[in-house]
């Protein structure tokens, strides 16, 4: 099979000692990449607040940037709502800066409801959520790549900004993370260097499909788009519990479904290390360098 990159998803209810650490360690030991999301507090599935909160993604990944000098990094993913695009861009030209070129922004439209409810941060109906997303790419996107930025839209406008990259920049990629078939795969074709989705392989393969459909009615080549996933990792798990957030088994099995990520198009795998404290994370990385890195070739 062809290898996959493998990342690796460090917790942002760590401390920031161990972010660190935790980061130069899954470097060390062959890991691709390393992400972190961006939340303010862990999701409860209502608007009911979390008992605690979370590291900020940037400044987090400012500080790997700066310590940890191989390994590709990204968000995943920002959400829109959290910072005007303006702000989120000029921030992730910085980061990219002091990284030497290597982060990937990532950004979605935002969905968590607690954290939205406790900062009074508009979210909004899933139509409003989309059009303010794709108003929020085309401010990104300019502000990143074009000498000069206006947008008039609904929910931003800037006039004449300047771009905020420094000269001699390497493009950063902008990763989506989408998996809402009618429209949010749709932006993707149309925005995406990258684009990033929980799935099981069969999953991704549909949802890959799908993508290709938007790249198509667009004219767009799909294979402009590099493609991610992940579900969590339960090495020597029972396969009964297995499902589209989850993959567990033997280590034979794990493999085995890498292979078949692979093969359905899926450019890079992404270990979650987020469920618990940042030994159990640490403990899950050394299992996944030992005894599977070795074996996708």
């Amino acid at each position: 099979m062809a290898k996959p990159a493998i990342g690796a998803w460090l917790g942002t209810t760590w401390a920031p000692h161990e972010v660190l650490a935790v980061a130069g360690e899954t470097e060390a030991a062959g890991f691709d990449s390393v992400w972190l999301a961006d939340h303010f507090m862990a999701n409860t599935g209502t608007e009911e607040v979390s008992s605690s909160g979370n590291l900020e993604c940037f400044g987090m990944l400012a500080g790997i940037g700066a310590a940890v000098p191989r390994v590709r990094l990204g968000s995943l993913v920002a959400s829109i709502t959290f910072r005007h695009p303006a702000v989120l861009a000029n921030i992730a030209a910085t980061v990219d800066g002091i990284a030497g070129g290597r982060l990937v922004l990532g950004v979605g439209a935002g969905w968590q409801l607690n954290e939205h409810a406790a900062y009074g941060l508009p979210l909004g109906p899933v139509r409003e959520r989309i059009d303010r997303f794709e108003e929020g790419l085309q401010v990104l996107t300019g502000l990143l790549r074009e000498p000069s930025t206006t947008v008039a839209g609904e929910h931003y406008t800037v006039t004449g900004a300047p771009v905020v990259t420094r000269p001699g920049a390497a493009r950063m990629p902008i990763l989506i993370g989408a998996s809402g078939e009618k429209r949010m795969l749709g932006v993707v074709a149309r925005y995406a260097d990258e684009w990033n989705c929980w799935s099981t392989p069969e999953l991704f393969a549909h949802k890959s499909r799908v993508l290709d459909e938007h790249c198509d009615r667009i004219g767009r080549d799909p294979r402009e788009i590099r493609r991610s996933t992940q579900a969590m990792l339960e090495i020597d798990g029972d396969t009964t519990g297995a499902g589209s957030a989850v993959v567990s088994g033997s280590v034979a099995q794990i493999v085995d479904t890498i292979g078949r990520w692979s093969d359905a198009g899926a450019d890079e795998v992404i270990v979650p290390g987020i469920r618990g404290t940042a030994d159990e994370g640490r403990r899950l990385f050394e299992r996944v360098a030992s005894d599977i890195l070795p074996q996708l070739g």
